[in-house]
């Protein structure tokens, strides 16, 4: 049985496909190995943050781009943000975008 990906809002799938070409065929790529072997790809793909939120990490000719995400029961992916990456260190906003997202999602299941 399969994984399915799901994005927190269309906005985030809009942004997700309007990343530089490199970037959005690395996270198409990465995507269909998350729905068939689930949400952990390992390092350097992938990489857990704090409190049921994970980062897919993009590389690209065009620079380097990060997904936040979070895993569900029944075996559901959700996307909740996405940037591209300009320095060293996450930036506070764009975790704390994604931790809010999160915090949402998390309170919807119960």
């Amino acid at each position: 049985m399969n994984y399915i990906i799901d994005f927190y809002n269309e906005k985030v799938q809009a942004d997700i496909m309007s990343l530089p070409d490199t970037l959005a065929a690395r996270f198409l790529n990465l995507a269909d190995r998350m729905r068939i072997v689930g949400a952990n790809l390992g390092e350097p793909h992938t990489k857990a943050l704090s409190d049921g939120l994970f980062e897919l990490r993009l590389k690209g000719s065009e620079g380097i781009a990060r997904v936040f995400y979070c895993t569900l029961v029944n075996r559901r992916i959700v996307m909740l943000h996405s940037f591209v990456k300009k320095a060293q260190k996450i930036p506070t906003r764009e975790l704390r975008i994604a931790e809010n997202r999160l915090k949402e999602i998390k309170n919807a299941e119960l």
